[in-house]
């Protein structure tokens, strides 16, 4: 056991200090191939064979969530149709650490020929991919983990870092903000942790609301109607100034309730939220204050109601 301890902080420790090296290597070449992705008209490509290409996969995978149109195009399928996927309008971004893959030749060829510009993620600068690249991104010279030498690792760990550093760049330029992600990502613990209020709430006809000088057996009749336990009091100006409950109900309950008013009865400036807020964080404000339902306002005014079933029905917990 000490001794897999040992093989697996001897791993770590040599991928780490790879990736400080990429990022001390960095140069203005980083800025230009960002440039490059960011003016394709078409899609991203990213293309690797093996190892690499599974890298590729995910760094196109990531893109395309983030914003940045991508697809991944397998290298041996390119050569027998798939150059077709392929347009002139488009970007290449091809990794290879060697940068003398053969599977990538024909994809280098049909780059060259229609003048589609290539960023290569490559571990030598004179070979046939850095040679051919619009932009070569040259990892350092690393040794792999593998005692061997021989298992791509350090090298794949250097492709992923950097093609999420050209993934970040890229969002960050496009001004990519959580409400994009949250269209890009409607599924998933990380799609109901972004959902936001006015998504989930119950608008219009829905809401209880009364005036706050109703009566409370009209205000009953709402409460009852709308089914949320709770019927929001209403001034003048239609703004939210209180909202009476069951807990409301049983503290005044006795033989004149029916004839009070809604004012006489409501509990002033209750809790609230607004669309925009996310989801989870009205769910956090209902767990906190231990209540079920929320008013959600905008200029004082209810546009909707959000109850806790609402949140947990999203996934939202």
């Amino acid at each position: 056991m000490v001794a897999d301890l040992e093989r697996a902080r001897r791993v770590l420790a040599l991928e780490a200090e790879a990736l400080t090296r990429l990022c001390d290597s960095l140069d203005e070449r980083f800025s230009t191939a960002v440039e490059l992705l960011a003016n394709a008209k078409g899609r991203i490509v990213v293309s690797g064979m093996g190892k690499s290409g599974h890298i590729a996969t995910k760094i196109a995978a990531t893109m395309a969530s983030t914003g940045a149109p991508a697809m991944f195009v397998h290298p041996a399928e390119a050569s027998h149709g798939d150059l077709g996927m392929i347009t002139a309008e488009d970007a290449l971004i091809l990794l290879s650490n060697s940068g003398e893959t053969a599977e990538l030749a024909d994809i280098i060829q049909f780059a060259k020929r229609r003048q589609i510009p290539l960023v290569a993620l490559v571990g030598r600068a004179k070979s046939t991919l850095g040679d051919a690249a619009t932009v070569a991104l040259v990892m350092p010279d690393a040794p792999e983990a593998c005692p061997l030498g021989l298992a791509p690792t350090t090298s794949t760990t250097m492709m992923l870092a950097l093609g999420d550093a050209l993934v970040v760049a890229l969002l960050e330029r496009r001004g990519f903000t959580a409400e994009d992600f949250q269209a890009f990502h409607p599924g998933g613990k990380l799609g109901r942790r972004l959902l936001r209020v006015g998504d989930i709430m119950h608008g219009g006809a829905a809401v209880p609301a009364i005036s706050a000088g109703a009566t409370m057996a009209d205000a009953l009749i709402v409460m009852t109607g709308k089914g949320f336990g709770c019927v929001g009091a209403l001034d003048e100006a239609g703004r939210l100034v209180g909202i009476i409950t069951d807990g409301d109900l049983r503290r005044h309950m006795g033989e004149g309730l029916i004839g009070r008013t809604v004012a006489d009865v409501m509990t002033a400036r209750p809790k609230f939220v607004r669309p925009s807020a996310f989801a989870a964080e009205a769910l956090a404000v209902m767990n906190q204050r231990q209540i079920t339902s929320l008013f959600v306002l905008e200029d004082d005014r209810p546009v909707g109601i959000l109850h806790v079933h609402d949140c947990l029905r999203a996934g939202i917990t």
